[in-house]
């Protein structure tokens, strides 16, 4: 497959939670060129905007005052809009070893201690931004062959361009030696197209659930499983317009 630019319902929107704006500049600075970054300078305004938009992927700091980074993740979680994003808990050195723990017991994805180094950071990310990617490029390529399925009934649609037959006969016509000497073109079309489209469906539901669930390092198979899927679809759509 040839690499594209994404499309605009493709961009994905990455948001960054800390107190101090020295931290979110840096924060945006190594982030910035993989996605749009939206800043939240405490849990209460990162859970509105979250309610606004869709994100790919939050980073959160863990200590801040008010509503501290694991309540935020723990909200987050727990609304049925923001649930699916994943989380990362960014954190200083001197911390409580068990915050990695806490972190993960309240649903996020990572958890990162700073001084945290910018490639690693930025790999993690990116990781979540092709899963959100290809997550909506997923449930496009889903709708439009349930909507073309509902079109045609769930039969393959006959080219416009070939003229319907009017008074051809469907019972089979036999020659002298008897053999059947019926036209192939006014056989009735075999319904494998549908069939064929509708296992297409079902893949592509199941891997749309796994990619929902998908937070840890799995990401990359179901990603594989998707461009195979989509090649697939592609196969087919172009064989129902021939």
């Amino acid at each position: 497959m040839t690499a594209t630019q994404p499309a605009a319902s493709e961009t994905a929107s990455i948001l960054i939670v800390d107190d101090m704006e020295e931290n979110l500049v840096a924060l945006e600075a190594v982030l910035g060129s993989l996605g749009h970054v939206v800043r939240a300078h405490s849990g209460e305004e990162a859970l509105k905007a979250m309610l606004r938009q869709e994100f790919a992927v939050v980073l959160i700091d863990v200590l801040m005052p008010g509503m501290n980074g694991f309540e935020t993740a723990a909200n987050i979680k727990g609304l049925d809009q923001t649930k699916d994003v994943p989380i990362i808990l960014l954190t200083g050195a001197a911390v409580d070893p068990n915050y990695a723990y806490r972190g993960y017991t309240v649903g996020a994805a990572d958890f990162l201690i700073k001084p945290f180094d910018p490639w690693l950071l930025r790999t993690k990310v990116n990781v979540f931004l092709d899963l959100f990617r290809k997550s909506r490029q997923l449930m496009d390529q889903s709708e439009q062959l349930k909507r073309l399925l509902t079109a045609d009934g769930g039969r393959p649609t006959v080219a416009p361009s070939t003229p319907p037959p009017t008074c051809a006969s469907t019972e089979p016509s036999y020659g002298t030696d008897g053999k059947d000497t019926t036209d192939t073109a006014e056989r009735p079309a075999h319904p494998d197209d549908a069939d064929r489209l509708s296992e297409v469906v079902g893949q592509l539901a199941q891997a749309e659930l796994l990619l929902r669930d998908a937070n840890g390092p799995g990401g990359a198979d179901l990603a594989d499983r998707i461009v195979e899927l989509e090649q697939a679809v592609g196969r087919l759509m172009a064989e129902r317009e021939t």
